[in-house]
């Protein structure tokens, strides 16, 4: 074990099934049903002509005001997925004994933004290098990750990961960690109310996102939109 493990109670190694927190069979607590920015639902069925992509990327306090403030997304949400604990709290993942990831959920309209664009803003606003960790905060929960809905969002999911890994090796960062996979075997759980649309209720609240400072070029042919 690491002196960087000791220090943080070995968080930075993802822990064994057979060793997580048991969970329960339901929610501990309720889960709210609007948007607190957006005043549509966070829970679906969802609309027929939205997608749904689910991001890690550090903290999920500020990674969700990046998605909510995009155009074309319908609703985001805050919640532990990636792991093994049914229904965890948010003191119960930040032991490292659910394995779950800070996870936000981005429901989108391809129509009015594409999934190229919501994967540009996953991409270019956090550090996707630096394994269980984000700038100063460190444990499996702030890992990367996209959990996609469909094929087609795999895909494109990994063509962007290529791309972008690129663009990282010749700026001389190490290589991607990012974990890319289908969503079906790995339940979204809501978080509390407390951190549903967090920087909206604490607007000064904490929001750490170690990004590289780098751009995600067009995959699709799609020029890039700035300022989300």
């Amino acid at each position: 074990m690491s002196i960087f493990d000791l220090l943080n109670g070995s968080k930075t190694r993802l822990i064994d099934p057979a060793q997580a927190l048991p969970g329960r069979s339901e929610y501990a607590y309720p889960i709210p049903a609007m948007h607190a920015v957006l005043g549509s639902p966070i829970q679906g069925p969802f609309p027929a002509d939205t997608e749904q992509l689910y991001l890690g990327m550090g903290c999920f306090w500020g990674a969700e005001r990046k998605f909510w403030r995009m155009p074309g997304v319908l609703t985001t949400a805050v919640g532990y997925q990636g792991g093994f604990t049914p229904h965890p709290t948010y003191e119960e993942v930040c032991t490292g004994r659910t394995g779950h990831a800070e996870n936000v959920l981005v429901v989108y309209c391809p129509e009015q933004t594409s999934t190229e664009e919501v994967l540009r803003t996953f991409w270019e606003n956090h550090d996707p290098t630096t394994g269980y960790r984000q700038g100063n905060d460190v444990g499996t929960q702030y890992r990367s990750a996209v959990y996609c809905s469909t094929p087609e969002q795999l895909a494109l999911a990994q063509r962007t990961a290529e791309t972008f890994g690129e663009v990282l090796t010749a700026d001389g960062w190490g290589p991607i960690t990012t974990e890319i996979a289908m969503a079906g075997d790995k339940p979204f759980f809501y978080a509390e109310e407390f951190h549903q649309q967090y920087l909206h209720k604490v607007p000064n609240g904490y929001d750490c996102h170690s990004a590289t400072g780098l751009h995600l070029p067009p995959v699709e042919g799609e020029p890039p939109l700035r300022g989300v």
